[in-house]
């Protein structure tokens, strides 16, 4: 298995709101991804944990919401680490979008 693709995004929200605002976003991603796959997910305290099969491969990983940064950790199968790279810019794009914190180069 590949070595886990970790994401820090910054927030200013506390933890509450950052919870609430990542429930959501699952919400749309499950509706967006519904045709082709399935995402499972159950929260222990402030830690999320997730799966995501779609096209015949695993994707899981959690998300740690901390009073100041939700850490994204995410377990990609091989032909996903293979763009790595792109998956981590685009998670943290989308991430900073999704919790209103500052946009990193």
């Amino acid at each position: 298995m590949s070595k886990p693709l970790v994401v820090s995004i910054p927030h200013e929200l506390g933890r509450a709101e950052a919870r609430r605002r990542i429930d959501e976003g699952l919400v749309r991603l499950t509706s967006q991804i519904g045709a082709v796959g399935e995402i499972q997910q159950s929260w222990e305290g402030d830690l999320l944990r997730f799966s995501l099969q779609a096209i015949g491969q695993t994707v899981s990983g959690t998300i740690d919401v901390r009073d100041s940064e939700a850490r994204l950790e995410v377990h990609l199968p091989g032909i996903f680490a293979m763009i790595a790279g792109k998956v981590k810019s685009r998670l943290r794009d989308e991430g900073q979008i999704l919790l209103g914190g500052p946009k990193r180069s």
